[in-house]
């Protein structure tokens, strides 16, 4: 085991996505996954049916007394509640020596519930987004981010030159709300970019997508990879986990995170 993450998030009831596939995504590519959770949701396949927060102050006793002991090699943070719970990371986060820091700015789940305070958007991109190793929005978040509609791989371009000009490292966006046989994930790192493509699959096991790659990407940091190599990786691993998906539920299924690494 190497490389120690700190993830920063909240709770899938149904073991699809946040700290759940966190743990599972991280532990399969052989890293160490420790947590601070953010919220409790009580939620399925087909819809969230309740989220209960948890209080500011208790997320950053989660992140120190992690820090303090354990330690971590990169954070990486999901569903963050409201401008109370980012202000708490990302005071955590400014005390310490600097972390890379993976930021999924999770807004909405697959079922349509909105997982983020509308409020929180601004304190998201100053606080954290603008320190972020690499930010990994799918096509409706990075509209949001960067305030311009995405239809294709030029816009893709666009919101990312955008995100960084707020202060993101790197942008990792993902394309897979657009249309098309290939679904294409757009990489910029500074002046530097690639497209990672594949092919589209005809199912409803993608609950929980964001979540593993982000996560697979902060494990690949941790453990001393360069951004390309980790984002590689974690793409490879996500295609593996979406073939093998078990088809549970009857909304937008889990993956399998089983496959493991490389």
């Amino acid at each position: 085991m190497k490389g120690r993450v700190l993830v920063v998030a909240g709770s899938d009831s149904g073991g699809g996505a946040g700290i759940q596939a966190d743990i599972k995504t991280i532990t399969a590519l052989g890293a160490y996954a420790a947590t601070a959770i953010t919220a409790l949701t009580a939620q399925n396949t087909e819809a969230v049916l309740g989220i209960v927060p948890v209080a500011p102050d208790f997320v950053r006793l989660q992140m120190t007394a992690v820090l303090d002991d354990i330690g971590a090699d990169c954070v990486k943070t999901g569903m963050l509640v409201d401008d109370r719970v980012i202000d708490a990371v990302a005071d955590v986060l400014a005390s310490l020596p600097a972390l890379p820091l993976v930021v999924d700015p999770v807004m909405i789940a697959s079922s349509g519930a909105r997982l983020l305070d509308a409020r929180a958007v601004a304190s998201l991109k100053h606080r954290l987004i603008a320190h972020a190793r690499v930010v990994t929005p799918n096509v409706p978040e990075a509209e949001l981010l960067a305030g311009i509609a995405i239809a294709g791989l030029d816009d893709m371009r666009r919101a990312a030159d955008r995100l960084m000009s707020q202060g993101a490292a790197a942008v990792v966006l993902k394309g897979g709300h657009l249309t098309g046989a290939m679904v294409r994930d757009l990489v910029c790192d500074g002046g530097a970019s690639f497209v990672l493509e594949a092919p589209r699959r005809d199912t409803r096991s993608t609950h929980g997508t964001g979540c593993t790659l982000a996560s697979a990407i902060a494990a690949g940091l941790a453990q001393g990879m360069a951004l390309r190599p980790a984002v590689e990786r974690a793409h490879a691993y996500l295609q593996r986990a979406l073939a093998a998906a078990p088809g549970f539920g009857r909304g937008n299924g889990p993956l399998n995170h089983a496959v493991g690494g490389p």
